[in-house]
């Protein structure tokens, strides 16, 4: 098998980056590592051209910050197509080196799930939505029952996802339209298409927000003054999720009236892959308007 895809997306927060990398380099299974950077002003940069770990296949900074979904699929235009497809996001470690195994039991086991992955962590509250144990052969994951429009706590959470090719190919790329990224991913694969989505169980992890300064594994490349700011500080001022949603959410509501009356299918087009919006519907100036919200407003 192809190793899997792993995008690893970066937006300043310099000490958790040196952290969770060295955790993921700890990994016993083999990936290809795809490094992108949406242009950290903190050093981040410095340190993950320092990094020469042989799995790194490629490192990728962005001259500016056009948002998350920009990047992510930035990278899914340029995986292989029998590639499994591994989403990380910065705040992510794990105790198991063996997560990407346990990962890919799950998915011989149950050829009919299409995405899984992993409920936020320590600091964070434990939450699962609605969700059944599917047992078989002596393995389990909790499967994600129901998903709606405009339930937007009934998603598999992003933070760390892997995605079956076979579904990547029924389903295209996350939505630049909307911009919703895991809540509407986790609702087109669930409610339109046979694949399910669902949560692995033995794979822990922590998510930490902050390190301190003085054991901070990446200090030697910050260039923030650490006093009156650090590199979380700095990322803290420029996350624009939840404004973008008041500003730009009713193009989510938008997509699934138009998936659900028939004007489009449950593919999702992207900027990076020009083949693919000449088949598909693709509202070019709602992407385009998407990705300049974050350069006007998270740079």
């Amino acid at each position: 098998m192809t190793p899997p895809f792993i995008t690893y997306s970066t937006f300043h927060r310099l000490g958790l980056n040196a952290r969770n990398l060295n955790s993921l380099f700890n990994t016993t299974d083999d990936f290809e590592l795809h490094i992108i950077d949406s242009n950290s002003q903190d050093g981040t940069w410095d340190y993950i051209q320092s990094l020469n770990d042989s799995r790194i296949k490629s490192k990728t900074r962005l001259p500016v910050n056009y948002g998350p979904i920009y990047a992510l699929n930035y990278n899914l235009a340029r995986r292989k197509p029998d590639q499994y497809f591994i989403v990380l996001e910065s705040d992510v470690y794990f105790y198991v080196p063996d997560w990407i195994s346990r990962f890919m039991k799950i998915f011989k086991t149950f050829p009919e799930v299409g995405l899984l992955g992993l409920s936020k962590a320590h600091p964070y509250p434990a939450y699962y939505p609605e969700v059944s144990l599917q047992e078989r052969s002596g393995v389990s994951y909790l499967q994600l029952m129901h998903t709606e429009v405009g339930n937007v706590l009934d998603f598999v959470p992003g933070q760390c996802q892997i995605l079956r090719p076979e579904l990547i190919n029924l389903i295209g790329y996350w939505s630049e339209e909307n911009g919703y990224g895991d809540a509407e991913l986790s609702l087109r694969i669930n409610k339109y298409t046979p694949f399910k989505a669902g949560y692995a169980i033995d794979i822990p992890i922590d998510m930490l927000q902050t390190v301190p300064c003085a054991t901070c594994e990446g200090s030697r490349w910050c260039i923030c003054n650490r006093i009156n700011l650090t590199c979380f500080d700095l990322r803290n001022t420029k996350h624009k999720n939840e404004s973008f949603v008041l500003t730009h959410g009713w193009k989510y509501l938008e997509c699934f009236k138009e998936l659900r009356e028939g004007k489009r299918t449950v593919y999702c087009a992207s900027i990076h892959d020009p083949e693919s919006y000449k088949n598909h519907l693709y509202h070019m100036d709602w992407a385009l308007e998407n990705f300049n919200f974050y350069v006007s407003n998270a740079n």
